[in-house]
């Protein structure tokens, strides 16, 4: 078997389960990669045992590494930090160019990328990246590589210095679209829920978010040339649309409650 730990192997079979939803690999096509039947596939999600030698000819057949699956089982206790310190983001904030450089290093590009990314040559990528070890976010290796302390998606603190200095910049051009091309999407809805509906759904979006961070972990190892940037923006928050509320003037209006749930902490940008 996988690991004697009780629950590991389900963890190691929920990561690649969510590889395989991400790369739209079905349980009929990987039992076919692999020469098992649909449902003997199934049973080894559903009961959570498998032995090294399947798991490996499963991870083969989704074209990831053991190495990459159990990383992303590792989940938040993983060694690479999602959050970084004050001092970090003041030093990220304060130089654009660093601030790039650490966020090709994050998703896996190597020096030579980042020198024809942002138009510089490798002697000033090299003094960045001097910078961002000695700010402890990597690790240099040879030939303008690093290793990644961080995960590729940070949370970002609320009110600290990236989202002083980016956020509404940020908001402004993120939202100009129409998100109506491929590999876009927008979802709004407005209705009346009750605060325990309100808790349900915002343990939901961190779970979305907790996700998107496990999926950019992930791809760190695709070549460049088969990913690109993407953003996600998960928001919740009680509100009136205004033209309701105009309607209703000159009666006396019912209180709603205009801040979070008691005991929540939203995050406005993911």
């Amino acid at each position: 078997m996988v690991s004697e730990v009780p629950g590991e192997s389900a963890r190691i079979l929920a990561s690649l389960k969510l590889i395989l939803r991400s790369r739209s690999i079905t349980y009929a096509e990987l039992g076919r990669r692999v020469r098992l039947s649909e449902a003997s596939v199934k049973r080894i999600f559903s009961r959570a045992t498998v032995t090294l030698h399947r798991l490996a000819q499963m991870c083969e057949a989704a074209e990831v590494s053991i190495q990459e699956v159990a990383r992303l089982a590792g989940g938040p206790d993983s060694d690479r930090a999602e959050l970084l310190t004050l001092d970090q983001e003041k030093a990220l904030a304060s130089d654009p160019k660093l601030f790039a450089c650490f966020y090709l290093l994050a998703n896996g590009r190597a020096g030579g990328e980042i020198a024809a990314e942002i138009g510089a040559d490798d002697r000033s990528v090299r003094r960045w990246m001097v910078r961002l070890q000695a700010l402890g976010l990597i690790r240099l290796r040879s030939r303008l590589r690093a290793y990644t302390l961080t995960s590729a998606a940070i949370a970002w603190r609320a009110n600290g210095p990236v989202r002083q200095m980016y956020e509404r910049q940020v908001r402004n051009e993120f939202l100009r679209s129409s998100f109506a091309a491929q590999l876009e999407a927008l979802h709004f809805r407005s209705a009346e829920l009750s605060e325990a509906s309100c808790r349900v759904y915002l343990r939901k979006l961190g779970r979305l978010a907790t996700e998107f961070r496990e999926l950019a972990d992930l791809d760190r190892s695709v070549p460049s040339a088969q990913k690109r940037s993407v953003a996600c923006l998960l928001a919740m928050r009680p509100w009136v649309f205004s033209m309701f509320e105009s309607l209703g003037e000159g009666r006396q209006p019912r209180r709603i409650q205009r801040g979070p749930p008691a005991g929540v902490n939203p995050n406005t940008l993911p």
